[in-house]
């Protein structure tokens, strides 16, 4: 398959899963606002989809959304399907990417180190 393809295969997948998620889900358990999908992956013959999201809420809430989005999975393929008026759409498989956590936590403890530099330089 055509690297190129592939590529804008998965950049159009990844704008209409977050539409689909921000517009046609309809769990009222769920708030998708805080879901943002990260990255979009296609293998080689378009027959899966890797999609990476991240969730930016507590433990408890990432497993409610992550749960709901598996249940939401069929759903949201046929909407693919159709949008992109293909008979066989990939196979959607969704991880959790925790990189945003991950820098956001980075961010957190260089800036306490930076505080706690600029603390100890006043008190000298």
């Amino acid at each position: 398959m055509n690297k190129r393809r592939q590529d804008r295969m998965a950049v159009e997948i990844k704008r209409s899963i977050s539409r689909i998620l921000q517009e046609d889900i309809k769990d009222p358990r769920i708030d998708f606002s805080t879901v943002s999908i990260t990255r979009v992956d296609v293998s080689n013959d378009l027959g899966h989809a890797r999609v990476n999201f991240s969730i930016l809420a507590e433990e408890q809430r990432q497993e409610e959304i992550m749960r709901a989005l598996q249940k939401a999975k069929g759903h949201i393929r046929s909407e693919l399907a159709r949008e992109f008026a293909v008979r066989h759409f990939p196979e959607l498989e969704f991880r959790l990417d925790k990189s945003i956590e991950h820098g956001i936590r980075i961010s957190t403890l260089l800036q306490e180190l930076s505080d706690n530099k600029s603390e100890k330089g006043n008190d000298e």
